[in-house]
């Protein structure tokens, strides 16, 4: 199996969201900004280099009228 290669922040980004969701927490940004000590701003390379590297996708929200932003979740690793 290839190994995929991530920064340093790549890394807090995904170990939080893995985090918040093995806890039973929605991985919202505000959540996972919490979670790494960043500000949501700085989330947002590593959110969306971490879903072009497969390891996390975006879900929006499924409920019209109740939608609190996207929620990033993990892939689970084989």
């Amino acid at each position: 199996m290839q190994q995929v290669r991530l920064s340093e922040t790549e890394e807090r980004v995904y170990q939080a969201v893995a985090a918040l969701e093995a806890r039973g927490h929605v991985p919202y940004p505000d959540q996972i900004a919490k979670e790494t000590g960043m500000s949501e701003d700085d989330l947002h390379a590593p959110l969306h280099a971490l879903t072009e590297k497969n390891l996390l996708h975006r879900e929006d929200s499924p409920m019209a009228g109740l939608d609190f932003g996207p929620r990033w979740c993990a892939r689970q690793m084989a």
